[in-house]
């Protein structure tokens, strides 16, 4: 018996980008990002506990250009997170769901992470907080 042909499903080469689904794309990758980052602050907090030695090992990483760049992702990942759950909450509540209110929210939700990412990160270099 032989098999019907049938359609391969389109992946995202069939598709055009939109903003819709990098919010989409973005959530679940921030969500990894932070699961990750979560058990890196787990290893630090044990390291704090384990002594100076271990604590000073953990201060030097994450002062170095490489620490300071996995800090800053993490930040803008949690603001992302933060922003769009907060969106998918509202959503839950029946709201915006125009394709107009879901466009601009998306962007509000992107545009508004790296702003509050700026924010927090401009208050750490005012302060001094890794010279």
């Amino acid at each position: 018996m032989s098999q019907p042909v049938r359609p391969l499903s389109p992946h995202l080469q069939v598709y055009r980008w939109q903003i819709q689904m990098v919010t989409s794309i973005l959530h679940r990758g921030t969500g990894i990002i932070l699961a990750v980052g979560s058990v890196l602050i787990a290893a630090a907090l044990a390291c704090l506990a384990a002594g100076p030695e271990a604590w000073a090992c953990v201060t030097g990483l994450a002062g170095s250009w490489f620490g300071l760049l996995v800090l800053f992702g993490w930040t803008w990942a949690l603001a992302y997170h933060w922003i769009n759950g907060i969106r998918h909450l509202l959503q839950d509540a029946g709201l915006g769901y125009s394709i107009a209110q879901f466009v601009r929210n998306g962007w509000i939700t992107v545009i508004g992470s790296l702003v509050i990412t700026g924010l927090v990160w401009g208050v750490v270099i005012s302060r001094g907080g890794f010279a």
